[in-house]
């Protein structure tokens, strides 16, 4: 069940903007609070569903079972990221963040890296992937002190 955090796979997702028409679509799986960061060129939905489609390539199949979304618009094409990553994609009900609790969770600790009113496209995937990769590191108390990498390593090599 998507709502359970106890099996690990589904992901929360969600665009954060910046200055100059600028964003990163933000992904965190409800279990872990693993977080990955993705480039995105444009909000339009072809931009986001094909960055959202290259990042679930990294990723084995069973840790990539679920995504919620928010309502916005940038997902309209959520078909084609459901048939090229056998993914379900929900989405959110309106006013409803709290149904994405994970992420917006995340997004606020985000703009310590990424503050609101910036320019967003000067951060290269590699520098995105770097902000990730601190937040990953971070000790969580919901995790009990373990860091979300740690938590989401375990659950890879539980598949492996």
């Amino acid at each position: 069940c998507v709502e359970d955090r106890a099996v690990p796979g589904h992901w929360e997702g969600d665009l954060i903007g910046g200055s100059q028409n600028s964003y990163v679509a933000t992904l965190v799986e409800r279990h872990s609070r693993y977080v990955m960061l993705v480039k995105v060129a444009n909000k339009d939905t072809e931009s986001v569903v094909t960055a959202l489609i290259k990042q679930s390539r990294k990723l084995p199949g069973e840790l990539y079972q679920s995504l919620t979304w928010d309502r916005g618009k940038e997902l309209a094409d959520h078909k084609r990221l459901a048939l090229a990553a056998n993914v379900e994609v929900y989405f959110c009900d309106p006013r409803s963040p709290w149904q994405r609790g994970s992420n917006e969770n995340t997004n606020r600790l985000l703009r310590q890296y990424l503050p609101h009113g910036t320019d967003l496209s000067l951060h290269s995937q590699p520098q995105l992937n770097a902000i990730a990769r601190q937040l990953n590191e971070r000790p969580r108390k919901t995790l009990l002190y373990r860091t979300p990498a740690e938590t989401f390593a375990a659950c890879v090599a539980a598949i492996s």
